[in-house]
């Protein structure tokens, strides 16, 4: 029960940035934007090694390791338009 609530948790925060997108509110380079796909992937993929699920592992691991790639790259460089 415990770790459904937690998979929520995962899916909500990549499903928010998804919809922030989706609405204009954000853009893809945008930290927040990343940061939630970060966390939202990373608690998914967790989750997924726990309950042995291969399909899942290799989608919520490679969401997570781009996001993270891409958190770096702002972090790096700065967000577009704050210089």
């Amino acid at each position: 029960m415990a770790l459904q609530a937690i998979s929520v948790v995962g899916a909500l925060a990549i499903l928010a940035a998804y919809a922030a997108n989706q609405f204009g509110w954000t853009d893809t380079s945008n930290l927040p934007y990343q940061i939630a796909n970060l966390v939202g992937s990373g608690i998914l993929a967790v989750v997924a090694v726990i309950e042995v699920q291969w399909g899942f592992i290799l989608l919520e691991g490679a969401w997570a390791a781009i996001s993270a790639w891409a958190v770096l790259i702002i972090l790096r460089e700065g967000e577009p338009g704050c210089h």
